[in-house]
C-alpha cells in the first residue's frame, strides 16, 4: 500500500549523472565480477601495483592471474599476451589514444579517472566513492549483460559521511574503514537508490574544474622534485608526488592532520623491496586535490610539505654526521 503524507524524506534530485548510460552497480570489485561472469573470463593479466580488493573476486570466480609491472609512466610493461588484460588508469595518466591501442580483450579501470570518457567497445569501470561522498556505487560499460535482481541499500552506512560533514574525519574514520570492508563479501547488486539520487545532485562541471585547477597548481609547485612526469587530467583524482623519502614525509604530514593514504599496501606482500612497485607504493604521496579544497588549501599543503622535507633533510644530515 502506498504511503502519502508523514515526514519529508531526503529530497529527490534531478540533475544530470555523469556516465548515466552505464550499468550502475554497488562497487568496483563487483563491476569486475560482473565482467568475469558476463564475458566468461578464465585468465587475466593484472598489475602488481594494485589493491587487494580484486584478489578475492578473481579467486572466488576461479580466474587464473598473471601479474605484470608498470613503468614510471604507469603504462603496462608486457612483451606479449594472449589473455585478458586489466589496465588501471593510475591518476588518469593514460590517454584514451593510448588505451585504444592496446587491442581487444582489455578491461580499463577508470576508478582514478572518473571524468575521462569511456571508449566505445572497451569494457570500462568507474567507482563513485573515490570522487564523491557516497557509501556505494560503481558504473560499468560493457556490451554483455547479466541479470542482477538485488539492489543495495546504503542508508545505514551513511553515518560516517554525515558525521564527517559536520565534524572531523578522525572521529568517523573507523566507520569509513568498516564500510570499505563491507563490500568484501557482498554479491553483485544494483547501485543503491540513495547513492543514485545523490549522484543526481552533483555539480560535475564544478567538481571537474576544481580538481583540475588544484592538480595543476600542485604540479606547478612540485614537478621540480617529483620523480614522475605528469600530464594534467581533467577532474583529477589525486596528485602523485614521488619522492625518495615519501614514507617519512607521510608520517610528518599526518602529525599535522594532512592525511596522505598508502593506496596499495598489498604491494608490500607480493613484491620484494628491490622491485620498483614496492618503492612506488611506499614513497608516492597521493596529495588531495578534490572539490572540498581551494588553491589556498593547496598552498597550505605545499608549505607543510616543504617544512616536512626540510626536517627530513636535517635529520638525515645529523645521522650522517653521527
Amino acid at each position: 500500500m502506498r504511503e502519502i503524507g508523514g515526514y519529508i524524506e531526503l529530497d529527490t534530485y534531478s540533475g544530470h549523472i555523469l556516465h548515466n548510460d552505464g550499468i550502475k552497480l554497488n562497487c568496483g570489485r563487483n563491476a569486475l565480477s560482473y565482467l568475469i561472469k558476463a564475458k566468461g573470463i578464465k585468465k587475466i593479466l593484472m598489475p602488481k601495483f594494485m589493491c587487494d580488493s580484486c584478489d578475492k573476486v578473481l579467486s572466488d570466480n576461479g580466474v587464473e592471474v598473471e601479474y605484470y609491472s608498470v613503468g614510471m609512466d604507469f603504462k603496462p610493461i608486457i612483451s606479449h599476451r594472449e589473455d585478458w588484460l586489466y589496465v588501471v588508469n593510475f591518476y588518469g595518466q593514460l590517454s584514451n589514444e593510448y588505451l585504444s591501442s592496446l587491442g581487444d580483450r582489455v578491461i580499463i579501470d577508470n576508478a582514478q579517472a572518473y571524468f575521462q570518457n569511456h571508449i566505445p567497445g572497451i569494457d570500462t569501470l568507474y567507482t563513485c566513492r573515490k570522487f564523491f561522498g557516497v557509501a556505494d556505487g560503481a558504473i560499468l560499460y560493457t556490451d554483455k549483460t547479466i541479470d542482477i535482481a538485488e539492489q543495495d541499500e546504503s542508508f545505514e552506512r551513511m553515518h560516517f559521511l554525515l558525521g564527517r560533514y559536520e565534524r572531523s574525519a578522525s572521529e568517523f574514520y573507523s566507520e569509513y574503514v568498516v564500510n570499505n570492508h563491507f563490500f568484501k563479501n557482498e554479491p553483485i547488486k544494483k547501485m543503491s537508490k540513495l547513492t543514485e539520487n545523490l549522484l543526481h545532485g552533483i555539480d560535475y562541471d564544478f567538481v571537474k574544474k576544481r580538481r583540475t585547477e588544484n592538480f595543476a597548481y600542485l604540479d606547478g609547485q612540485l614537478k621540480g622534485i617529483n620523480k614522475l612526469s605528469l600530464t594534467i587530467p581533467e577532474g583529477a583524482f589525486m596528485y602523485p608526488l614521488y619522492i625518495g623519502n615519501g614514507a617519512e614525509i607521510r608520517k610528518e604530514l599526518q602529525a599535522k592532520k594532512i592525511f596522505i593514504p598508502t593506496l596499495w599496501p598489498a604491494v608490500f606482500n607480493i613484491c620484494s623491496e628491490n622491485e620498483p612497485e614496492y618503492d612506488m607504493a611506499n614513497n608516492i604521496l597521493p596529495l588531495p586535490v578534490d572539490q572540498r579544497y581551494t588553491i589556498e588549501d593547496m598552498r597550505y599543503i605545499c608549505s607543510n610539505l616543504s617544512d616536512a622535507i626540510f626536517n627530513e633533510v636535517m635529520i638525515s644530515s645529523l645521522l650522517f654526521l653521527a
